[in-house]
């Protein structure tokens, strides 16, 4: 497996590997000087944005006890001989001393937490505020006096660095134990590769935007399992394939949609138009509200039959809107009786949690089968909330019910039964809509279905496609959202061909 740095977040004890090996590797001190390099120059970059360059700015560095406390040290210096007032303040019991002494060369200060007022005054005046204070191992909230200091930077007009993650962000899951007691940065520099923390969770809030930067870290013998794998542009553009020249529109896959009813036939409507705005050439349509169907989308094959006699598709989605009555069930014990993916939305989760004869039809599959629930849908499943690690939750359900899952949120995580995980993070906020999944249904199906038509699609390949269809649905509601424009799902499926058409030219452009 190839891994990009830029996508690929590894949990700590991998980092802690990787790091060591790299250690041995090159000369002492060297990973400590690439890290402060990269942080000095997004530092500066950021000063010339609040403060009209690094001569003459106000910098404070928050420094902790371990390297990241080194780390910031040594960036400080470089700010400081560039022209950079620089202020450290050292919130533990110790501190990485030659990192100290090279700050003290090149004009910063160095200052304890006795007098905290005076400390805080310091943070409050600063233009740039570094979090150097825990590492990728802190566990935890904020202890004092760290989270006075974190405050201040939180609520005052200082624009804040975090040196690698937040510091009392949980590395691995995002989990935050305090609000309260936490650093909220407006970028962080991520140092190597991503963290999952950073992705998921209370952790991607806190993180701001997220500049990788590449440190000597050799990711070429990870395991799929010990990777959260971040979709990009890059990643979706391969998975969006565009027709040949020999295609048809059975060649390019035919999805089947069981959604709706005569009393949401809305969702129909959604999932199948985003189905049709898929990468599929032809969809089929079975259930109450096929009339509404035909009417929006006429191309699309639309009939009030069972699942079963409504003709070969390459994946079946079913259940948006679609009940839990007996033909509801009935699409979903037809649909999964077919050698070919499924996927299970909505009512359909509520029936697989139910339903002793839904669950067992699922689980023996030999197909792959997609579960997209959201936060409630997993509570049904799991009987237990989904918590603060939404990884552990999203890989619980996936080995639980021997399918791939998509978990539904801010970030979206979606987990293979074989352990490997993929994030995607394109959706604005906006996108929290009724109707917005029926939407992401509907697509994944078409991206699924022609890609059964190509090859197999296992359940890692289907996780795959799972997370590059959450990204382009991502995509296309910051599109529809455009520079802040209130949204409806009918604005998603509107949007899906542009943002297709936007991700497909990032793989145009050799970038």
């Amino acid at each position: 497996m190839s891994l990009r740095p830029a996508t690929a977040a590894l949990r700590v004890e991998t980092v802690r590997v990787l790091e060591a090996r790299a250690m041995d590797a090159l000369p002492e001190g060297t990973l400590m000087q690439r890290a402060a390099s990269a942080i000095a120059v997004s530092a500066g970059s950021m000063l010339r944005d609040v403060a009209g360059g690094v001569s003459g700015s106000r910098v404070v560095l928050l420094v902790g006890s371990g390297d990241n406390g080194g780390d910031a040290l040594y960036a400080g210096a470089r700010l400081a001989g560039r022209g950079a007032r620089v202020d450290a303040v050292l919130v533990a019991d110790r501190h990485h001393e030659a990192g100290a002494a090279a700050l003290r060369r090149a004009g910063g200060r160095l200052h304890g937490t006795e007098d905290l007022v005076a400390a805080a005054e310091l943070v409050a005046a600063a233009d740039l505020v570094v979090d150097g204070i825990l590492g990728i191992g802190g566990q935890g909230a904020l202890r004092e006096p760290a989270a006075t200091l974190a405050a201040v930077a939180r609520e005052t007009d200082s624009s804040v660095l975090a040196v690698d993650l937040p510091s009392g962000v949980d590395a691995d899951s995002g989990a935050v134990a305090d609000a309260e007691r936490v650093i909220t940065a407006d970028r962080t520099v991520v140092l190597g590769t991503l963290k999952p923390g950073l992705l998921v969770g209370a952790g991607a809030a806190r993180s701001g935007d997220l500049e990788v930067v590449d440190i000597g870290l050799d990711l070429s013998d990870v395991a799929a399992q010990d990777v959260v794998v971040r979709i990009d542009d890059q990643a979706a553009a391969e998975a969006l394939d565009r027709p040949g020249a020999v295609d048809d529109k059975y060649t390019r896959g035919v999805v089947g949609l069981s959604t709706g009813s005569s009393r949401y036939p809305g969702a129909a409507v959604l999932s199948t138009g985003g189905a049709r705005r898929g990468v599929a050439g032809y969809v089929r349509f079975s259930g109450p509200a096929y009339q509404q169907v035909v009417a929006a989308w006429p191309d699309i094959v639309s009939t009030p039959g069972r699942v079963a006699l409504a003709g070969r598709s390459q994946c079946w989605v079913v259940g948006c809107g679609r009940g839990t009555d007996e033909e509801a069930r009935l699409a979903i014990l037809d649909a999964a009786a077919m050698m070919t993916p499924l996927v299970l939305d909505a009512d359909a989760l509520t029936l697989l949690a139910e339903d002793s004869e839904v669950r067992a039809a699922v689980v023996k599959r030999d197909a792959t089968t997609v579960l997209t629930p959201h936060d409630g849908e997993f509570l049904r499943l799991a009987g237990h909330e989904v918590g603060p690690d939404r990884v552990a939750a999203a890989l619980e359900i996936a080995r639980t019910f021997s399918s791939v899952v998509l978990l539904k949120g801010a970030s979206t995580v979606v987990a293979s039964p074989s352990g490997a995980v993929w994030v995607a993070v394109a959706a604005p906020a906006e996108m929290a809509t009724a109707g917005s999944g029926d939407v992401l249904a509907g697509f994944l199906g078409s991206m699924l279905a022609h890609h059964q038509a190509i090859g197999h699609v296992d359940d890692d390949a289907a996780a795959r496609l799972a997370a590059c269809a959450a990204h382009v649905h991502g995509v296309a509601g910051a599109t529809a959202v455009g520079s802040g424009r209130p949204i409806a799902a009918v604005d998603i499926v509107s949007a899906l061909p542009e943002a297709v058409a936007r991700i497909r030219g990032w793989a145009g452009t050799g970038s």
